[in-house]
């Protein structure tokens, strides 16, 4: 059984195989970091979040590089606003990106370079571009890429040059549809948001980092190159051209994730909608925003609303529940026993579902069915199934970054547990009082004492073993 993915390049489902046997290395395009995060930001990061722990699972030691672009025309415009220096403002931002990445568990990447860090670099690709001939300078600190001297030019996109639109035309172009490598510092910008190069003090262009970074860090050539669709074009095409114009092959597979919609209608700032991570995580749990926007195909737009999180709730209510009862019936299955489940450990309609394209919806139906399995093993009483299944569970919910006992889950759910255990004590103080009303027969009381429980939104059911309560509706 192999790995197939959906290679936006060629537009087809492809077999996976990476350039160098049990390695891979993949290249996602990070934040911009301009302002706070939101949702469609994390969208991405947590899809690909994904498919980075299931390369890990099948054994592929793994290279993630998610690069910082901290430093481009909106940075520079919205830190003068703010009467910040422009690197100042970025690294804010930045840690706020940070912040939500990991109280939605996405893991760290193994490299995350800012584009500020690798001016050496993207200079040294700019004149191998010009030697090249496919790049050429304009007006001091200006240069541009040539589109007309690359012939595979929009073949990512399958467009060409005709396609482009021209409507922002530089004068010192030699072709409308031509690109800036670098750019020009211009009147009123900081100082230290210029650097000197043969060709002028400016500051590189938006494309050019990405090229810069991938290769420097994953090579000539590497797997994957990954972001969301709205990337496709022009950045995407222009960091393919630029990379192949410099005589790399650059990623073997693209893969794109679809954006988050509100109300049916694409997330964006010109709507008014963008929701950022800070205010969300105030007013639902991070686990189950995590699980909301993750559990969707990545290819696949995401309708968010308060009854996605609504459903994402229940959905977690009952795999966690299931977990914390298994717990309860047999113990805790150790994290490293988790984490060594291997490919053939799995079952196989889950296996088969990761590797269908990172198909998580498939995936999360699997994962179901075994929570099924093993209520029913707890209702019977069955300690090593019920085991088993805790096991299996925990294990592919990992994959999808939602196993309750690790992090930053576990820490929830101790936070939770501790919560819990206060709550307990005080309500079956109550229900001592009630059971003693009920041994004298003062059924006013018993009731009473029932009714305050239940106007407190906890419910009490009476059963043979004695009562139990549990947080019901107001």
């Amino acid at each position: 059984m192999a790995l197939h993915i959906y290679d936006s390049a060629t537009r087809s489902m492809r077999e996976f195989t990476p350039l160098i046997p049990g390695k891979v290395g993949i290249y996602l395009c990070g934040a911009t970091v301009q302002g706070s995060p939101h949702i469609g930001h994390m969208r991405s990061a947590l899809a690909f979040d994904i498919l980075v722990r299931w390369l890990r699972r099948r054994g592929y030691e793994t290279t993630m590089v998610r690069n910082v672009t901290d430093i481009d025309d909106k940075i520079l415009a919205k830190s003068a606003q703010a009467g910040r220096q422009y690197w100042a403002h970025a690294y804010k931002y930045e840690n706020e990106f940070n912040q939500a990445y990991d109280a939605l568990g996405v893991l760290r990447p193994t490299y995350e370079p800012r584009a500020t860090g690798h001016i050496p670099e993207m200079i040294s690709f700019i004149a191998r571009l010009i030697e090249r001939g496919h790049a050429y300078p304009g007006n001091p600190g200006n240069v541009y890429f040539d589109v007309a001297s690359l012939p595979d030019y929009g073949s990512l996109t399958r467009q060409t040059l005709d396609d482009f639109s021209d409507d922002d035309v530089e004068p010192d172009k030699r072709n409308p549809r031509d690109f800036a490598l670098w750019k020009a510092e211009k009147p009123g910008e900081p100082a230290t948001a210029a650097w000197d190069t043969p060709w002028g003090r400016g500051r590189p262009g938006w494309h050019l980092e990405c090229s810069a970074m991938a290769g420097k860090y994953l090579g000539e050539a590497f797997d994957i190159h990954a972001g969301g669709i709205d990337l496709r074009f022009p950045h995407h095409e222009n960091e393919q051209a630029q990379s192949h114009a410099a005589g790399y092959d650059f990623a073997n597979y693209w893969m794109h994730n679809a954006w988050v919609t509100i109300d049916g209608e694409k997330m964006s700032k010109s709507l008014g909608n963008s929701l950022v991570v800070s205010t969300i995580l105030k007013q639902h749990p991070a686990v189950v925003v995590r699980l909301a926007l993750a559990t969707v195909h990545y290819r696949s737009t995401v309708a968010y609303s308060e009854r996605t999180l609504a459903e994402a709730s229940a959905i977690w209510d009952r795999l966690s529940g299931f977990v914390q009862r298994s717990i309860d019936a047999v113990g805790e299955v150790p994290l490293d026993e988790v984490a060594s489940v291997g490919l053939e450990d799995f079952p196989a309609d889950f296996v088969a579902a990761m590797d269908d394209d990172v198909n998580v919806s498939a995936a999360l139906a699997v994962i179901h069915e075994h929570v099924t399995a093993g209520n029913n093993a707890l209702v019977a009483e069955e300690e090593v199934d019920i085991r088993n299944e805790q096991l299996y569970v925990r294990a592919m919910l990992d994959v999808l970054g939602l196993d309750p006992c690790a992090s930053p889950w576990r820490e929830e759910r101790s936070l939770g547990s501790n919560y819990h255990d206060a709550l307990d004590a005080l309500v079956h103080t109550i229900l001592d009082e009630r059971a003693a009303a009920r041994a004298a027969k003062d059924w006013a009381r018993a009731d009473a004492l029932r009714d305050s429980l239940l106007a407190a939104g906890i419910q009490v059911e009476d059963s043979a073993t004695g009562a139990r309560w549990k947080i019901g509706e107001k």
